[in-house]
This record gives C-alpha cells, structure tokens and sequence, in this order.
C-alpha cells in the first residue's frame, strides 16, 4: 500500500494524466472527425520549444483551434475553478458537503442572470455573465455579513448562507412568475453550458480564476491548521477569522468568474475533493491544487458526453454532471462510511 510522498506523487501523476486524456478527448470528439495522433501532435506543437508537423489540414486546423479548443480549456478552467473553491469552502467549515451552493453563490447568480435576461429580452446576452458574476458575489457577501452579525462559528455563516440562497431563490421565481416568456431562456442557463465558449471569453475570466487560485492555493497549510480546531490556531500565531475572510473571498470569485460564463454546475464542487481525498489524503497543501486538475479534467470529459452523447442537439452540462455526480456521491459516501466502521 502506498503512503506518504509515494502516494502524493501518484496522486500528482494520475491528476494530470487525466487532464492530458481529458483534453485530447474533448479536442477529438465531434461532428468532424480529426485524427488523434495528428491532434496530439498539433496540440503539442503549441507547446514552447517543441515543434511538430500534426498533418491537419486548414480546416481541420480551424475546428480544433477556433472551435473545439477554446471550449476544452474554458471547461477546465471553470472545472477547476468549481472544484477549488469547493475544496476551500470545506477546509474553511470543515465540512466535506459544504460548496458554493450554501453559501448563496449560486443562488446570486441565478438571480442576476434572471434579471438580466427578464430585463432585457435577450437583447444583450454578454450583460447575463456580468449580472452572474455581480450577483454571485453579492450573494456571497451578504452571507458573509448576516453570518458575522450572529456570531463567529461556521455554523452560524452556513446557516445565513442557506437562509440568504433561500431567499434570493424567492425572488428569482417571483421574477420568472412576472415574466413566463423569459422562463425557457432562464433555465437553459441555469443548467449549464459551454456552447459559447471563445478565447475572447477565456481571456476575460482568466485573470479573475488566477488570483482567487492562487489566493485559495497559498492558504492551503492554513486550512490544515483550521481543521484542528479554532484555539490551536490561534496558538500558533494565525488569525482564523481573517484566513476565512480571505479564503471565502477568494472562493467566491473563483466560483463567480466560472458560473458567469458557463451557468449553473453542480456536483463538480463536491464530488471532485472528495475524489481527491481519497486518492491523496486530507491534507490540504494536496487537496486544493489536485481539486484543481481533477476538476478540470471532469468537466472537460463532462462537457464532452453532453456535446456528442445526443449529437447533434446537445445535453446540457448540468444534466451531465448530475447524472455522474449523484451515484458517485453515494458511493463515496456509502464507502466512507464503511472504512469508518
């Protein structure tokens, strides 16, 4: 039985292989057929210092790099953005079933993406991501707030957040009744899709995921550190409410930027550092950046059953991650559950 850094190591080797594979499968799969040893080689002649003749043709070239491309990496960055901030929302609360979803993250972000489109008919589509993002982490804040305003356990913040994502519920199905036309365009990106994936919008939200990334990733012996226990903490010199404050932020923006762009996911947040867990351990200088990769790679290979499964309609993501998720889910914990008796 491997344990310790051989087990790290493994852990390491087997998230990337998986990234890897993800990728050359969403880069492969499609209406147009491309070769895989020729789409390999072109992805890896993109590399620096590394040159190769991948054989596509111009359009061949066109589909894989200005088309399929662009998707496969915004679902890696908005699949590792979900898993990381769900890793980091349960290293702060300690608990392995908390993610955006409680903290009235993605409550906000239906809700302003709700508005946006009710509002204004579909005759902007780029304001929805802006309505997400605003709302997603004003849904966040006003959690964070109500939750301090009745004292300082996580308990307490979990609480206003559920409460907070209730309420914000509400008002988006108050909204919805008052305009029934909006309601198919309103669920269809409340369940998740990729289909209007572009570098331009990669670009836009990289920036965003990078620093709440490397804000999350940096607390990582600090969240180890909370998971013993407020007191211990602070005997060691850490401040616990700060590291939450900053850790929760970060969070936040990670699980804002991605929602904005690809709509409601669920289950990525929980089930993938749960995987990780398993596959690594607990420790979370480990189970941030491996949530990362293995996030990343889920929602590529998620992403690529909802776009072909059905072809050439298309599943939305949401639906796929579900159907995925929800077994899994119970299998860990039902595995969890026998280990510990």
């Amino acid at each position: 039985m491997l344990t310790g850094r051989r087990r790290t190591a493994w852990a390491y080797g087997i998230a990337v292989a998986a990234l890897a594979v993800a990728v050359l499968v969403g880069a492969m799969a499609g209406a147009a057929d491309l070769d895989p040893l020729a789409t390999a080689a072109a992805l890896l002649g993109r590399l620096p210092f590394v040159h190769l003749d991948p054989g596509l043709d111009q359009l061949d070239q066109a589909v894989l790099f200005q088309i399929r491309l662009p998707r496969v990496v915004l679902g890696a960055l908005v699949g590792g953005a979900l898993a990381l901030a769900g890793a980091g929302y349960q290293g702060v609360f300690r608990n392995p079933l908390v993610d955006s979803s409680l903290l009235g993250s993605s409550a906000g972000a239906g809700l302003g993406a709700t508005v946006a489109i009710v509002s204004l008919g579909g005759t902007s589509p780029a304001a929805v991501p802006v309505a997400a993002f605003v709302g997603s982490l004003a849904g966040v804040a006003v959690s964070y707030l109500a939750g301090a305003a009745g004292g300082s356990g996580t308990a307490t913040l979990l609480l206003a957040g559920l409460a907070v994502s209730m309420f914000l519920t509400a008002v988006q199905t108050y909204v919805l009744q008052r305009s029934t036309e909006s309601i198919q365009q309103v669920y269809t990106w409340l369940l998740g899709s990729l289909s209007t994936a572009t570098w331009d919008r990669t670009w836009q939200i990289l920036p965003y995921l990078a620093v709440s990334a490397l804000a999350v990733l940096l607390h990582g012996r600090h969240l180890d550190v909370l998971s013993v226990g407020d007191e211990e903490a602070r005997s060691l010199g850490l401040h616990p409410g700060r590291i939450r404050l900053v850790v929760v932020t970060a969070c936040a923006l990670a699980a804002a930027s991605a929602v904005a762009v690809s709509g409601l996911i669920g289950f990525v947040g929980i089930i993938v550092p749960h995987a990780v867990r398993r596959l690594a351990g607990s420790s979370y200088r480990h189970v941030l950046p491996l949530s990362l990769l293995v996030g990343a790679a889920f929602l590529v290979l998620a992403d690529t059953v909802a776009r072909t499964v059905v072809a050439p309609a298309e599943l939305p993501i949401g639906v796929v991650t579900a159907l995925i998720g929800s077994p899994l889910f119970v299998w860990i914990l039902r595995s969890t559950r026998a280990v510990r008796t």
